[in-house]
């Protein structure tokens, strides 16, 4: 069975001024959602569920799905605010959506197979798919293993400023332990770095593992997803602004030995579209692996 690839587009963009996920950056008005979908599709996945909001649908149809016909199989799903189990409801007022584990969660009924979790507007770059690829291949049937691309800090690192990242702590055979977040990460003087509480800098390996939101999941994942839900809302549920977090789910469930997860090596470069002003930049790079022949000047 192939792996599925499951895509988060269920997010406005406010900071970018639009639905990002449906903005032109490559040649021929590619998304990176495009180029995230041509990667999977060579790394051998068989399908693409998105997710999405279901007010933007019918422009996601026309834009995004229509050029995939004949080349993968595809399907939606929409995550909305009262999409919650009873007897919970939406706090009066809440409009913040609640998460990006529960935009997961929105994909139960569609996937039965091991499947990878990816931000729509995330570039991850060819080899991270192909290492996923082989990851959930491997787990077919199984429970409870679960994966997530390990990105180099040097290659997450922006050309406009710091960077915060969870810098990934892993045990002898390669599993996640432990998740510590940094702020304001930057290289200096070819040296990547933190400020420490002194006003001085801590170095960091520059093949240190950061998480960019790039998953590996068997099955199980979505029943596991349903309870600690539940626990949650029953914490944070009358909260205006609390979300359900992949990483806290997974941390959650190895914290109680319910699952692992394997921390894979990737040697991609990692982009993304947060701001407008990123815009240049990442057309200008999508540009240069064209040049190189990494993609074709057009992809569908």
């Amino acid at each position: 069975m192939k792996p599925t690839l499951l895509i988060l587009a269920a997010g406005m963009g406010s900071r970018y001024g639009g639905l990002k996920q449906l903005d032109g950056l490559g040649p021929n008005g590619e998304t990176i959602m495009d180029y995230s979908v041509f990667d999977a599709v060579r790394a051998g996945f068989g399908k693409v569920v998105f997710v999405i909001r279901e007010d933007f649908a019918d422009d996601f149809r026309r834009i995004v799905l229509a050029k995939y016909k004949g080349q993968v199989d595809c399907e939606v799903c929409y995550q909305a605010l009262d999409k919650i189990p009873a007897p919970f409801s939406v706090p009066e007022g809440r409009t913040k959506p609640w998460g990006t584990n529960h935009a997961v969660m929105m994909a139960r009924d569609i996937i039965n197979e091991p499947f990878m979790v990816i931000n729509s507007d995330d570039f991850y770059g060819r080899e991270s798919y192909e290492v996923m690829a082989k990851f959930l291949h491997s787990v077919e049937g199984k429970k409870g293993e679960y994966a997530m691309a390990g990105y180099r800090v040097l290659n997450t690192l922006s050309e406009n400023g710091s960077v915060n990242r969870g810098i990934c702590k892993t045990d002898a055979d390669g599993y996640l332990t432990d998740v510590v977040e940094r702020i304001n990460i930057e290289e200096i003087d070819g040296v990547v770095s933190f400020p420490d509480e002194h006003a001085g800098r801590v170095a960091i390996d520059p093949n240190a593992p950061v998480s960019m939101n790039m998953w590996g999941f068997t099955p199980d994942y979505f029943a596991q997803s349903e309870k600690g839900f539940r626990s949650f809302l029953e914490e944070h549920g009358q909260e205006m602004k609390s979300e359900f977090y992949i990483p806290t789910m997974v941390n959650e469930l190895i914290i109680n030995k319910e699952a692992r997860c394997k921390v894979l090596d990737t040697p991609s470069k990692w982009f993304g579209v947060t701001y407008a002003q990123d815009r240049p930049a990442v057309v200008m790079k999508l540009n240069e692996l064209i040049q190189k022949g990494e993609y074709p000047n057009k992809l569908f």
